[in-house]
């Protein structure tokens, strides 16, 4: 059986969005299968204590800046240090992404779609219109996952998700979570490439 990933995120952390191309490559490379899931990060930041952006030192804020410079220059990777529309709310695009894991195909490129938009296109992931459209151009029929999205059975499956991510230790984001082992960070895929390639 090929190995499973449980890639847990939120879709306007620029963390993941600077390691999801990379991630996707090595799961495909190690024939894993990715189990996206989305999460609430407000409600896993205040169960395991940790902050939003504008609660930390201006110490803590600064070396974030430094470490998004540095890892969008190494990833080779568009990204505005201080896009348009950030924070914003991503509960919206949350839902289409459950929505779409729920028929069945694969969602990486819509997920990635979200993370691109925030973190490269200065586009508001929270617009209705916006979040179809990126849906719809992910090769979704946008129009019904928006409707999907706003049923409150996907609301709580959102934070149910959120409640298991929490149980299971997620602190932030991405997270990943194979067999045992976790990993925190777009900078772990190192050795999220090395457990994956371990023998089954």
């Amino acid at each position: 059986m090929p190995k499973t990933v449980d890639y847990c995120y939120t879709l306007v952390s620029p963390w993941t969005y600077l390691g999801d191309r990379l991630f996707n490559q090595i799961a495909a490379k190690a024939g894993a299968k990715i189990n996206h899931r989305p999460v609430n990060l407000g409600r896993v930041f205040a169960e395991t204590g940790g902050l939003p952006l504008a609660k930390r030192s201006d110490e803590r804020r600064a070396l974030r800046m430094q470490e998004l410079r540095r890892w969008r220059d190494y990833r080779g990777i568009k990204l505005n240090l201080e896009p348009k529309h950030f924070p914003v709310s991503d509960k919206l695009a949350a839902g289409i992404v459950l929505a779409a894991i729920a028929t069945g195909k694969p969602v990486s490129d819509l997920a990635f779609g979200y993370f691109r938009a925030v973190w490269a296109e200065e586009r508001d992931i929270s617009d209705p219109d916006t979040a179809v459209g990126i849906a719809t151009g992910a090769g979704f029929d946008g129009k019904a996952l928006i409707e999907i999205s706003r049923a409150p059975e996907t609301e709580t499956k959102w934070e149910a998700d959120t409640d298991k991510a929490i149980g299971q230790g997620v602190m932030g984001a991405p997270f990943f979570i194979i067999g045992e082992e976790k990993f925190w960070g777009q900078d772990r895929l190192e050795f999220v490439e090395r457990e994956l390639a371990k023998t089954k």
